[in-house]
């Protein structure tokens, strides 16, 4: 295989531009709310909880810390990571791309357990959480759409 054929191959397995930009502006949603519930945690102040009753009770619980750190703060991490990775994948970095792949599977995996968490657990849900998990849901179907395993 030559360099020209290699080049060639590459381009063809990267994923269209607009799964990438997508991806990026729902991980910069979902890394707002992130910082936004950080925020909260850290000056104690209560969450305007609008559409449902329970975000106090959730954000509260045993259950929104990890090794003393709020799980809002894991949250954007990992969001501004899934938004590096997209915007490198649609500078043409397919490697890149394959990696927001399993992150977005981790990412949907943890909301997933989360809101067993918020329902079974805790007997509350919190708006802010769920949009969390929606965004966390909807990166990993934009990367299952894109089939990166391509």
């Amino acid at each position: 295989m030559t360099p020209e054929t290699e080049i060639a191959d590459e381009r063809s397995a990267a994923p269209s531009r607009k799964w990438p930009v997508a991806a990026a502006v729902i991980a910069l949603i979902g890394l707002g709310d992130s910082i936004y519930l950080t925020a909260h945690h850290y000056t104690a102040e209560p969450v305007p909880c609008s559409l449902i009753e329970g975000c106090e009770s959730v954000l509260t619980s045993a259950y929104a810390e990890f090794a003393g750190l709020p799980l809002a703060l894991y949250g954007a991490i990992a969001y501004f990571a899934a938004f590096s990775l997209a915007v490198l994948a649609a500078f043409g970095d397919t490697r890149m791309w394959r990696l927001f792949a399993v992150l977005a599977f981790l990412m949907a995996a943890f909301s997933g357990y989360l809101i067993y968490v918020q329902g079974a657990l805790i007997g509350a849900f919190c708006q802010f959480c769920l949009l969390s998990a929606l965004t966390s849901f909807t990166l990993f179907v934009i990367a299952l759409a894109s089939r990166p395993w391509r």
